[in-house]
């Protein structure tokens, strides 16, 4: 049993897996690069995203925005159009804040101190820690899920990752643990040996480079770990979509601040406490006011969708199409945006809404 007060031995254990992580780690773009802007895309794109889906992501938005000052510069709808499909938009417009706070506070250039980092709007402890270690060679260690798992693992510590407490006494460990002369490649080496040998299943114990020092092999209890409280259930919430045609167009609504998907573009929509038909929709407030009575659509059919899950909810939708057939548009639905019948144009929309465009664009044959 390694004593957690044993620095040396847990030196010696950052050692075997950078050793691991030389002949094992994958060839990803931002580890082609010590650009601190470029690793800090990165780690953003890679919160609650996987690696096989952020690749394409980060090329993309390196490409367009190759520095703080084009990102900066940029229109916030053009960021969340780079965005769709990845989920979660307050990374994008966190990033878009962020490289103005660069531009304004450093004169474009991307800050070089932890301090400064952390400043930066939607940077936390983690992000921070990974950006300085891995492009300044500062030392700062990062704690993450396969940090937390990899740890946990090794030292069969109980303690819930998901507390306090548990998060202080991690973070402790992974400080001491960190090679303060190879902070960044030390941070890498944990995260990726987490990431694609001491997975969450079934991790392969018998090849393992550490099995002889990891107290939950020993102690059979590898599964059990790591800890975490009980999840709270999410939240079910019911969404009944309009989309509206009118002569070839769509019409289109911009959420606003203080819910989920701000910013992005959705069908009007009418939220209700439980799932309801047709009837139940055009008795509502919101729908008298949108139609009134010399003013109603038809009602051309329904498409239900998979549940969607977000983090704390899960979006019930269905999606009612309408045609509208007035000369002009009413001025009861003049606030809203009109676009192509079945494309939302450059404007970003939720994965939510871009499902149900595929499923147009495919019934069609498109």
């Amino acid at each position: 049993m390694i004593p957690l007060s044993d620095i040396a031995s847990l030196r010696e254990i950052g050692t075997t897996l950078i050793q691991w992580y030389q002949l094992h780690r994958r060839e990803l773009p931002w580890r082609e690069t010590r650009d601190p802007y470029c690793i800090w895309i990165s780690e953003v794109i890679l919160q609650q995203t996987r690696v096989a889906q952020g690749i394409d992501y980060y090329r993309r938005f390196i490409e367009r925005f190759p520095d703080p000052v084009s990102l900066a510069t940029a229109p916030e709808d053009e960021v969340l159009k780079l965005w769709q499909g990845l989920g979660y938009y307050s990374r994008a417009r966190n990033l878009h804040t962020a490289a103005q706070q660069i531009v304004q506070d450093h004169g474009g250039a991307f800050p070089r101190t932890y301090k400064a980092v952390r400043t930066l709007k939607g940077v936390g402890d983690y992000t921070a820690a990974a950006i300085c270690s891995i492009a300044l060679d500062l030392p700062y260690a990062t704690i993450d899920g396969n940090v937390y798992r990899v740890l946990s693992r090794v030292f069969d510590l109980a303690l819930p990752i998901d507390t306090n407490r548990g998060k202080q006494a991690f973070a402790e460990l992974a400080a001491s643990m960190l090679d303060p002369h190879r902070p960044g490649l030390h941070n890498q080496a944990l995260m990726e040996f987490g990431a694609l040998h001491c997975v969450p299943s079934t991790p392969d114990c018998l090849t393992c480079p550490l099995s002889d020092r990891c107290l939950s092999h020993i102690a059979g209890n590898v599964g059990e770990r790591p800890v975490k409280r009980t999840k709270t259930p999410p939240i079910p919430r019911y969404f009944n979509y309009l989309h509206i045609v009118w002569h070839g167009h769509t019409l289109l609504s911009r959420r606003e601040k203080g819910d989920i998907w701000q910013g992005l573009y959705e069908f009007p929509l009418i939220e209700t406490d439980s799932e309801v038909q047709w009837e139940e929709i055009t008795r509502t407030t919101r729908f008298k006011e949108w139609f009134p009575r010399q003013e109603q659509p038809q009602l051309c059919g329904m498409k239900q969708m998979r549940p969607h899950r977000l983090s704390h909810r899960t979006i019930h939708a269905r999606v009612w199409r309408l045609n509208l057939s007035s000369d002009t548009l009413p001025d009861s639905l003049s606030r809203f945006v009109l676009t192509g019948e079945g494309d939302p144009g450059e404007r970003a929309v939720p994965r939510l809404i871009d499902l149900y465009f595929e499923t147009l664009r495919k019934d069609r044959g498109q």
